[in-house]
C-alpha cells in the first residue's frame, strides 16, 4: 500500500481541498450512460463474468486518473501507487457482503483472484468477510435489476470518507445496443466533474477494444 504524501502549500487543487472539506457532504455524483455492446459479447465469448470484465476495466481506467488516487487520511492528502476495489458481492439469500479485490494489471489474474473472492463472500454471512477496513480502494456495487438516472448513498457523515463510489446499473438494450447506466460519485475536494469525465472516457474506451 505505498502511498506519497501530498504538499498541499503547492497543490493546485489548494484552494478546491480547503474549501470541500469543510463541507459536510463533500461528495458529488454523476450519472452516465455507457455502450456495453461489444464488451458484453466479447464476455460472453471468452465465458468470463461480464460483472468482472467490467469491474476490471472500471478499475483500470480509474488506476490511469491521478486524482481517483487521492486520499485523505488524519486532514493530509496522499496519493496511492495503486487502487484496489471493494465491490459488494450478492449472496443467494439476497443479502450482499464487502469483499476486497486486489487490481491486478493481468486481467486473468485479477479474475482468477476475484472469484475466490466471491466465493468467500457468499459462504459468509458476516457483512464485513474481510476484517481490515482499507482506505486504498473504489467501493464499486452492481445493481442488476435497476436503470437508475440518479443514485444516492447511505454516509456516515461522522466516518471521514473520500473513496470514490461507482455503481453499475441494468443492461437495457435497444436496436441491438446494450448499455448500462454508471454512477461515479467522488470527495469534491480531490475530484472535479472534468476527471469524472476522463473516467468515462478512459473506461468506454476500454470497453470497446
Amino acid at each position: 500500500m505505498s502511498k506519497t504524501l501530498v504538499r498541499i502549500e503547492n497543490w493546485n487543487r489548494k484552494d478546491h481541498f480547503n474549501f470541500f472539506s469543510k463541507f459536510d457532504e463533500p461528495f458529488f455524483g454523476i450519472t452516465v450512460t455507457v455502450d456495453c455492446t461489444l464488451a458484453y459479447k466479447k464476455a460472453k465469448e471468452n465465458n468470463t463474468s461480464f460483472f468482472l470484465y467490467y469491474l476490471y476495466r472500471a478499475l483500470e481506467a480509474a488506476n490511469q486518473i491521478e486524482n481517483f488516487k487521492y486520499r485523505i487520511i488524519d486532514d493530509k492528502v496522499y496519493l496511492f501507487d495503486t487502487i484496489n476495489a471493494s465491490p459488494t458481492i450478492n449472496r443467494p439469500d439476497n443479502t450482499f457482503g464487502f469483499s476486497f479485490i486486489n487490481y491486478n494489471k493481468d486481467e486473468v489474474s485479477f479474475i482468477a483472484d476475484a472469484k475466490k473472492v466471491i466465493k468467500k463472500v457468499q459462504e459468509s454471512t458476516s457483512l464485513f468477510p474481510e476484517e481490515e477496513d482499507k482506505i486504498n480502494v473504489i467501493h464499486f456495487s452492481a445493481l442488476p435489476w435497476l436503470n437508475f438516472t440518479s443514485m444516492s448513498h447511505a454516509r456516515n457523515y461522522k466516518y471521514p470518507d473520500s473513496c470514490p463510489k461507482i455503481s453499475f446499473g441494468k443492461i437495457m438494450t435497444t436496436d441491438n445496443t446494450k448499455t448500462m447506466s454508471v454512477s461515479i460519485h467522488a470527495h469534491h475536494g480531490l475530484v472535479d466533474g472534468y476527471h469524472v469525465g476522463l473516467f468515462v472516457d478512459k473506461f468506454q474506451a476500454l470497453l470497446n477494444k
